[in-house]
């Protein structure tokens, strides 16, 4: 386990980058011209990201983000 210490500026930048992050995934799983199997490693990376967001944004947020709405099966 790693821990790191941020002041209040600094958790507000690491929202921001997880947030566009996840945000530019979500756009390109929703594309029809990448492969299925690179789309499997990016919905991997997501759930990271996510992972991660939950630890510092606060719930209304995170429900924006919630990978099930993003992984149903047309998504490929």
């Amino acid at each position: 386990m790693y821990g790191f210490i941020l002041n209040e500026m600094e958790k507000k930048e690491f929202e921001y980058l997880l947030k566009r992050e996840m945000e530019e995934l979500i756009l390109d799983l929703n594309s029809r011209n990448i492969d299925h199997v690179v789309k499997r490693a990016m919905r991997e990376r997501y759930q990271l990201l996510f992972r991660l967001f939950k630890r510092f944004a606060d719930k209304s947020e995170c429900m924006k983000y919630i990978p099930s709405k993003y992984f149903s099966s047309h998504l490929g």
